[in-house]
């Protein structure tokens, strides 16, 4: 485990060289500097180009920087990031069971607030209702821990607010504007591409903490995946946001998507809901659509004609309005 608030070697190594990134830095500079030995100096450098860095190696010269990574190493997305509650802290796995099992751990430490959890492969990623969530290395796990000071009813809010955020940091950083497709999907051209997760504890009507699990399929083999969950209620298919060789930068999004997320919470904090509802209806591929809603107690249908203030479902059915708050929906042809 790598976190964004333990110096160690390598992030000391690695701003030591992004700094000095047009030219050579001598071994001895670098052992002088961190107090490490010359073996030790090597040995981390080894570590670095093993997560990702292009770092050359001179005799005689020392170690120059050529490419960063693409691993979302904490103090990567710490270097540059514009929160000020969201990713205060940041803890990195290579492999995890689950980062949403480990926010939840972190939850029972009062002063972990904002926290974020960012894992390389998971393996016993979680979705909804207990589901499957299939994890493997180029996509973007991550789950974040908040204490919002917020009424109960509004936790039906956030799945609302950060497929919002995950929407507009896709738009932003790669160019590509995908769809949301209620209660809690990020599609594209159809396909799920990001899926969001709520876990909430609650005491006395308040909400006390609130975990919020994030799966974006950034660059991985979208065929393998749907095979995998081809008889999974993910009927709709699964797809990539960048492909193999395409340039993307990971790192990026994550900045972005936690700035697009600290900005909707602080929106809800100040009762601007109203602004984000309209956006994700702006962006939204379920509104007007005929649906079919698989909820806890039985089968919906009707046409999709809007949210509420709280992130509901309105269903219009011969005259008849109902709100739906959970539940799984299929899209049926006009």
């Amino acid at each position: 485990m790598y976190t964004s608030f333990d110096e160690t070697p390598l992030d000391k190594i690695i701003t030591l060289l992004k700094s000095h990134q047009s030219e050579f830095l001598s071994g001895e500079k670098l052992s002088k500097s961190l107090n490490l030995s010359r073996a030790a100096v090597w040995k981390n450098i080894k570590k670095l180009q093993s997560l990702g860095y292009k770092i050359e190696s001179k005799q005689r010269t020392g170690y120059k920087l050529h490419f960063g990574t693409n691993f979302l190493l904490p103090w990567e997305i710490s270097d540059g990031l514009q929160t000020d509650i969201i990713g205060r802290k940041i803890y990195y796995f290579d492999t995890i069971d689950s980062t949403q099992n480990f926010a939840l751990k972190l939850s029972q430490k009062p002063h972990e607030n904002g926290s974020v959890v960012i894992a390389k492969r998971q393996t016993k990623g979680r979705g909804r209702l207990n589901r499957k969530w299939v994890s493997p290395k180029g996509g973007i796990w991550l789950s974040i821990l908040l204490r919002p000071n917020f009424e109960l009813s509004q936790t039906s809010l956030f799945p609302m607010i950060t497929s919002l955020a995950v929407s507009i940091a896709i738009e932003k950083i790669l160019k590509i504007k995908p769809e949301l497709k209620w209660p809690n999907d990020v599609t594209l051209k159809g396909k799920k591409v990001a899926g969001i997760l709520i876990d909430v504890a609650i005491e006395s009507n308040k909400i006390d903490y609130l975990v919020i699990g994030v799966g974006i399929n950034f660059r991985i083999q979208s065929e393998k995946i749907s095979r995998l969950v081809k008889r999974s209620h993910r009927r709709y298919g699964i797809t990539t946001l960048v492909k193999e060789k395409q340039d993307g930068n990971p790192v990026e999004l994550v900045q972005q998507f936690l700035l697009e997320l600290e900005q909707m919470y602080n929106k809800v904090i100040s009762n601007s809901v109203e602004e984000i509802r309209k956006e994700w209806i702006r962006r939204s591929s379920t509104i007007g659509k005929n649906v079919t809603a698989i909820t806890t107690t039985g089968v919906l249908k009707g046409k999709a004609i809007g949210i509420d203030e709280t992130g509901a479902l309105l269903l219009s059915n011969r005259g008849k309005i109902q709100r739906l708050l959970a539940g799984d929906i299929t899209y049926k042809n006009p």
